[in-house]
């Protein structure tokens, strides 16, 4: 059965099931009895199991099951979390996520068993159901190792068996004998509500293929993989492992309903000397893969598949609601098309057909206008999907760094373009982790300075304007500019004498330079010797900005600021020499004509007083080399942009208006600068460039 069709959905649903338990685990940590957690917890496990079982996902499988099983004791009150349990049990999700990511990239879950990982989890299960003590306890007698069970089974007689043998089958298991390998009949029986035979006994032959090498199945397997058996079938296969262990990982495949398994034996005859030729190349024949492979051999099976180019994931739920109400602004589009397709050219000398074509335009442009709302609303994701895997993190960073520390989010409602939502994970995970790190205080150097021993870090989203706002703070000890100060003329970022005219906010700008950190060593947790220079320009090629503000002593605050949407936006059409250019409207802060008399220069930089503000000025004509002189004007245009706190004045030769344009990339044509953050093509099919106001300023 191919189930590559299915792989985008398994991986989405895989993400949401491994999320929720991350998310009911945390709780569970902290309410143990909790029963509706437990349940939950309960119900994404058995859920995710059968998900990896019918992909063929078998070690994904088999870790679930095992993970599953603890669930279930807990869930029957049989036994009760410890935190050795919790921790285990969050090292399982690391192990599935990692699964995750590898059929992501490869579509195969990889060859990792975690078997220490699930010995942890059986001895933790022997300790939870038995008491404390169970783990130190030995085995009081006979205990059964794999070496005395491969014993026992290689002493057991041999059964009667029910399948029929070919001479070269024979010979193939006695020669498996003097190997010190077993020759198993594997009897097995499917539920008769089984509706996919054919794929469960595919599931089967992966397992018992884990253990040894199928010589025969009954029936062959390709009827087998046509479907034409009821609901049992026999494998033949040789393993040096024991009954128990193959039945085991055989009851495990799904509606498999039961597992019968008899040893089989064939005595050694005398072989006469002519004979002994045709043994041979009888016995050479059986060494060789059976030709009636199991659908488990076949190449096009999931299991075996060579590795493939990365599954990319780019859907967007959508509430229907949203979709209803695009189809209806879509049918009243083709409505408005139909009213000035009937409007010949003919028609515009008569004045009541101008009011009419003129009533059809208006009515076209307000349809357009709630498309676009209505698209934007389709693409918007709430902000949740990326910070809820945060809790854990700082959960894990806790322990890590052996800080108290509680992470508290607000406003994970708040939604952003999916576009966005792809992006800004990284950097605000970069953020968090320095505010474990480095920002809060240890839990004893907290306790000297009369704080609370546990650290808190906040992490709050909301919507401003046309941005969305997310503001990442913590109580720690904030940044010594000082030390920033020091180090930065250390390495000779800045000289003496332009510290001596620094304010505390131009230090911790410093803070955002390439390679610059103030980490005396560099561990894993953050920084890693990069700085936050990849934070910034993360979040600036997604046209938010980011600033830093912090008390010493008291904590830090990470402010960052991003579009709605990176598709379509307003922004102010510009004249500078013959061509247009486009000004987003998020970024600006005031238009202002000023006369060319009020113009001063400040150690050769251009400025200008703007109601008690020293605002320096970017004549735009200059920047882009624009060709042409500009005329002598009495007054200059200004349009004034803003980046955090910093401002700029844009001279422009003249205002167009607001405009609604769609951004286009030109990134993998264009080796631009960075002033340019893309193009748009205007009505009469000009192209227009879009100025980025960051660069700029």
């Amino acid at each position: 059965m191919d189930v590559s069709q299915y792989l985008e959905v398994f991986i989405e649903e895989a993400k949401e099931h491994l999320q929720a338990l991350n998310e009911h685990l945390l709780i569970l940590e902290k309410e143990p009895e909790n029963e509706n957690t437990i349940n939950e917890i309960f119900r994404a496990a058995h859920s995710l199991k059968g998900m990896a079982g019918t992909m063929g996902y078998k070690r994904m499988q088999k870790l679930t099951h095992d993970m599953e099983n603890v669930f279930q004791e807990i869930r029957s009150g049989k036994m009760k979390v410890r935190p050795q349990l919790t921790d285990c049990l969050f090292e399982g999700l690391d192990a599935l996520q990692e699964y995750v990511d590898n059929i992501i990239n490869t579509q195969d879950e990889g060859t990792n068993d975690n078997q220490s990982l699930i010995d942890t989890l059986a001895k933790e299960l022997e300790i939870g159901l038995k008491g404390e003590g169970a783990a130190a306890e030995e085995p009081k007698e006979n205990p059964k190792t794999e070496a005395n069970e491969n014993k026992e089974a290689a002493q057991a007689p041999p059964s009667s068996s029910s399948v029929t043998y070919a001479d070269h089958e024979k010979a193939a298991i006695k020669e498996a004998g003097n190997q010190g390998m077993f020759a198993y009949e594997i009897h097995v029986d499917l539920q008769e509500s089984c509706l996919l035979k054919a794929a469960r006994a595919y599931l089967v032959f992966k397992a018992v293929e884990e253990f040894g090498e199928i010589i025969k199945s009954v029936p062959d397997a390709q009827m087998i993989e046509d479907e034409k058996f009821d609901f049992s079938f026999v494998v033949v296969a040789l393993s040096k492992s024991n009954v128990d262990e193959i039945r085991k990982r055989v009851l495990n495949v799904s509606e498999v309903k039961d597992v019968n398994i008899s040893q089989i034996k064939f005595e050694e005859e005398p072989v006469k000397e002519d004979k002994k030729e045709e043994v041979a190349k009888e016995n050479e024949k059986s060494a060789a893969p059976a030709k009636s492979a199991p659908p488990a051999q076949q190449p096009k099976q999931g299991g075996q598949q060579a590795p493939k180019k990365a599954v990319v994931n780019r859907s967007v739920r959508v509430d229907i609601e949203k979709l209803d109400d695009l189809m209806n602004l879509v049918s009243e589009l083709i409505i408005a098309k139909n009213g000035l397709t009937s409007i010949s050219p003919d028609d515009f000398g008569k004045k009541e057909k101008r009011s009419v074509f003129n009533e059809q335009i208006e009515y076209l442009e307000r349809i357009t206008t709630n498309i676009h709302q209505s698209v934007m609303k389709v693409r918007m994701v709430p902000i949740e999907s990326v910070v809820n895997r945060f809790p854990r993190m700082i959960r894990d960073l806790s322990k890590k760094l052996d800080k108290p520390m509680e992470l508290y989010m607000s406003g994970e409602e708040t939604e952003l373009d999916r576009t966005v939502i792809d992006e800004i994970g990284d950097p605000l995970m970069h953020i968090l982790r320095n505010s474990a790190d480095h920002g809060l205080e240890s839990a004893e150097e907290r306790r000297k300075l009369g704080k609370p021993e546990v650290g808190s870090i906040i992490l709050n989203a909301y919507q401003e304007g046309n941005s969305v706002v997310i503001e990442c703070s913590d109580d720690g000890g904030g940044i010594n500019t000082e030390k920033v100060r020091k180090k930065a003329i250390e390495k000779g970022t800045i000289t003496e004498e332009q510290a001596e005219t620094m304010t505390e906010k131009d230090f911790i700008d410093l803070l955002f330079r390439p390679s610059f950190s103030t980490a005396d060593k560099i561990s894993d947790v953050s920084g890693r010797g990069v700085g936050l220079d990849v934070v910034k320009s993360k979040i600036e090629s997604l046209s938010g900005t980011v600033e830093c503000k912090s008390v010493l002593g008291q904590g830090t605050t990470f402010t960052i600021r991003l579009p709605l949407t990176l598709a379509i936006i307003q922004s102010l059409m510009v004249v500078i020499g013959e061509e247009k250019y486009a000004i987003p409207l998020g970024s600006i802060d005031t238009i202002e004509d000023i006369p060319v008399t009020e113009v001063k220069r400040v150690e050769k930089n251009e400025v200008v007083n703007l109601r008690g503000n020293v605002i320096p000025l970017i004549r735009m004509a200059d920047v882009l080399e624009v060709p042409g002189k500009r005329p002598e004007k009495e007054n200059v245009t200004m349009v004034v942009v803003a980046k955090g706190d910093k401002k700029a004045g844009l001279i422009v030769d003249d205002l167009i208006g607001q405009l609604e344009i769609v951004i286009k990339s030109i990134g993998k044509y264009i080796n631009n600068s960075k002033m340019i953050s893309g193009a748009t093509v205007l009505g009469d099919g000009e192209i227009a460039l879009i100025l980025d106001a960051n660069a700029l300023v």
